[in-house]
């Protein structure tokens, strides 16, 4: 028997609807949708910062250590001089780095193309810890000198930059505009780099660590700069060939020798540099604990108790010159 649409149900105003309970029904399946959408949309959300804190962590340890790589790897390079550079009278440096040497000593030692601390032997002077920026948070030091890859011609040569005047037979360490005489040719002079790094924090938000070095400029001073944001720790341990025909490291307190001074020692016997870096996020990450150690040589960095994602980063960088 058919039913015609004249006997359907009909609402006081003559047109079917819905029953109270069928709404309910509709909505509460509507917000679950609703909340499912959400709850994708929140975990898309999270998995998308948790990969941008690991790229940023990526970014800034793999930045740091292919930029202490590629110095090392130039770390006493004296152009064309391979005999013992002359001692010239070097003065007017500025903020110079001292660990008890005499004044204008840091400078000149460019024999010496490696040198480091487990302290902080410059706390009275280039490191002193004069804005928070520069105060040195943890880790070692690392001191890096050689000389420009390119030389400078005698035309470009400006006053108070320190250079160094390289022959085959000789070569001497001047400041500004007067090229010394040293015996030998091919002769050319080359801009003189010194460079200090260090742990500190960021140039522009001092609670976020930072791999920082002071550099020696153009107007014959030490200039601290911030190299990476997001550095937090650093380790280097350098390797010597012993009696056995092996490379063993050592820390920088096992090694002889200062960083001024100009004598034959440890230092020079140095062939290779094993360095840790430990990248830190910026910023903590919600819902994340991070109780973690890290083992950097000798040194074991931890346990930490935060909410800040890290990252271990090491090499062995074999030295060239």
């Amino acid at each position: 028997m058919k039913t015609s649409f004249n006997q359907l149900p009909k609402s006081r105003f003559g047109v079917a609807g819905y029953s109270l309970v069928e709404m309910m029904v509709s909505i509460t399946i509507g917000l679950v949708i609703v909340a499912a959408l959400i709850g994708v949309l929140t975990s898309n959300s999270r998995s998308s910062k948790t990969n941008d804190r690991t790229a940023e962590l990526q970014s800034n340890g793999r930045y740091a250590l292919d930029h202490l790589r590629r110095e090392l790897r130039h770390a006493g390079y004296r152009g064309y001089t391979w005999a013992e550079p002359n001692t010239p009278t070097i003065t007017g440096i500025t903020n110079e780095c001292l660990d008890g040497g005499a004044a204008n000593s840091f400078v000149v030692n460019l024999r010496q193309g490696i040198w480091g601390a487990d302290n902080n032997p410059y706390s009275a002077n280039c490191l002193s810890g004069a804005t928070a920026a520069t105060i040195r948070l943890r880790g070692d030091i690392l001191v890096i000198r050689r000389l420009a890859s390119a030389p400078t011609a005698t035309a470009d040569l400006t006053a108070n930059t320190l250079y160094f005047r390289s022959a085959y037979a000789a070569g001497q360490v001047f400041q500004g505009t007067v090229e010394p005489s040293i015996p030998g040719t091919p002769v050319n002079n080359f801009a003189l780099q010194e460079y200090v790094y260090y742990i500190g924090s960021d140039d522009n938000d001092t609670t976020v660590p930072a791999l920082r070095r002071v550099a020696l400029s153009s107007n014959g001073a030490m200039a601290d700069e911030m190299v990476v944001s997001g550095i937090e720790h650093m380790q280097v341990q350098y390797g010597r060939t012993t009696s056995d025909l092996n490379t063993r490291y050592y820390d920088a307190n096992a090694m002889t020798g200062k960083s001024t001074d100009s004598a034959q020692t440890e230092w020079d016997d140095i062939n290779s540099v094993r360095i840790w870096l430990l990248a830190r996020n910026a910023k903590p990450e919600t819902g994340y604990s991070n109780t973690s150690s890290y083992a950097m040589g000798s040194v074991t960095y931890g346990p930490v108790s935060d909410n800040f994602r890290r990252q271990l980063f090491t090499a062995v960088v074999q030295l060239r010159n």
